[in-house]
């Protein structure tokens, strides 16, 4: 970006008095993080190896069991990468923005819950209700953080204990009543939630965009208030990350074999926000890659259907446990070498000519230290005597006195 400015005769002119790398920060506002566009390279390194880990599992999980990938098995494996997809795009939508929200889990089993009671109705007249509770409940939730101005872990782990009271008041596990069989449209599914994860990371690579999601992420002291900007899209992240993860719930209810259990789903929270953090998201909220979490997505998916196949008995806890320390390593090495690169350039700052209209940008050369007049020092071989110094005579000085 090169600052212009208007000749006399109306002509549109570049300005050579001020660096290109200078005035395209111009307009970013301290207050709001560091100046300058975030660097990507950290995130292109760590999503290659993503596809690497994810390519080898896959590879793995053929040689085990092939047919896994084929047939009713590879929709129904789809439809898990869905749902566990969309917990992790709740996840880091609410990362992204720097309030983090921890009730994602106890939502889905709530949402599963609701959909295996109300499934024999309709799809829509049991994800309806249930899409207007969680936007409601996530609007709350936000006007909490943003108008408190409370960190967003806090706020929503009061809300998951909200949830899990709801969860409790059922005391055996609900079969899903309704006929919906996501695995039918696994591969739409599939194709629409790679599409969402690519375009939100495209979106948010966009320097503007990042900025203003991340705009709730603190600078200086944390209780300070981020202005009326940075709490509107924090809680719109927060009411869409809690219709997403209830949308997760629905697949995953739907996509079961048996009942579904009335569990607290903490392990799920676990297991979506390290998949999130794994995905190259940063837990201080800003930054993030752009085809992380479907490659994050990928890999764990597909661990969790290799460790059935090698008769491996392992837990949510235990793979979320994983990928949360993996991603909190990850985290440091995103904020490390993925913020903006200092500024420096070695151009000189031109003066602003006669023709110019003086914009308060250009600065005038200074002068080289060659120029600058020398001072002069006094001898030191004959040292002045401050008795015969004029100031101290009663009579003034003649100039013929002086010895020629």
């Amino acid at each position: 970006m090169a600052y212009e400015q208007p000749g006399r005769d109306g002509t549109v002119e570049p300005s050579s008095g001020v660096p290109a790398a200078v005035l395209e920060n111009v307009f970013d506002d301290p207050a709001h993080g560091e100046p300058g566009r975030d660097r990507i390279g950290v995130h292109i390194g760590w999503e290659i190896v993503l596809l690497l880990g994810a390519a080898a599992v896959a590879w793995l999980l053929w040689r085990e069991d092939p047919d896994a990938l084929r047939g009713a098995a590879l929709r129904s494996l789809l439809v898990d990468v869905v749902a566990l997809g969309l917990l992790v795009l709740a996840a880091g939508l609410s990362l992204r923005t720097a309030a983090p929200n921890l009730a994602i889990g106890p939502v889905a089993v709530a949402a599963g819950l609701h959909f295996a009671e109300q499934s024999d109705g309709g799809v829509l007249a049991a994800v309806l209700p249930a899409a207007i509770v969680a936007a409601v409940g996530g609007l709350l939730l936000g006007l909490v953080v943003v108008v408190l101005h409370v960190p967003g872990w806090a706020a929503s782990l009061g809300a998951a204990a909200a949830v899990i009271v709801y969860i409790e008041r059922r005391s055996a596990p609900v079969l899903v009543q309704g006929e919906f069989d996501p695995r039918r449209h696994a591969v739409y599914l599939a194709a629409g939630f790679a599409a969402v994860a690519v375009l939100g990371g495209l979106f948010g690579a966009i320097r503007a965009i990042r900025r203003l999601a991340g705009r709730f992420r603190p600078v200086g002291d944390p209780a300070l208030r981020r202005g009326a900007v940075a709490g509107v899209v924090t809680a719109g992240a927060l009411v869409c990350s809690t219709v997403l993860a209830m949308l997760g719930g629905v697949l995953i209810a739907a996509n079961g074999t048996g009942p579904v259990a009335p569990t607290t789903g903490l392990d799920w929270t676990v297991l979506a926000v390290g998949v999130a953090l794994l995905a190259g998201t940063s837990a201080y909220g800003r930054r993030g890659g752009v085809l992380g979490t479907l490659l994050a997505v990928a890999l764990v998916s597909a661990f969790l259907a290799y460790a059935p196949a090698r008769d491996w008995t392992i837990s949510h806890w235990a793979v979320g446990g994983v990928a949360l320390a993996v991603g909190l390593l990850v985290t440091r090495l995103v904020e490390r070498y993925g913020r903006p690169g200092a500024v420096t350039t070695t151009e000189p700052v031109e003066p602003v000519g006669d023709g110019a209209i003086s914009t308060g940008w250009a600065m005038p050369r200074p002068r080289p230290m060659d120029d600058w007049p020398a001072l002069s020092t006094p001898s030191t071989q004959s040292p002045v005597d401050p008795w015969q110094t004029p100031h101290w005579q009663a009579e003034p000085r003649r100039w013929d006195d002086d010895e020629r």
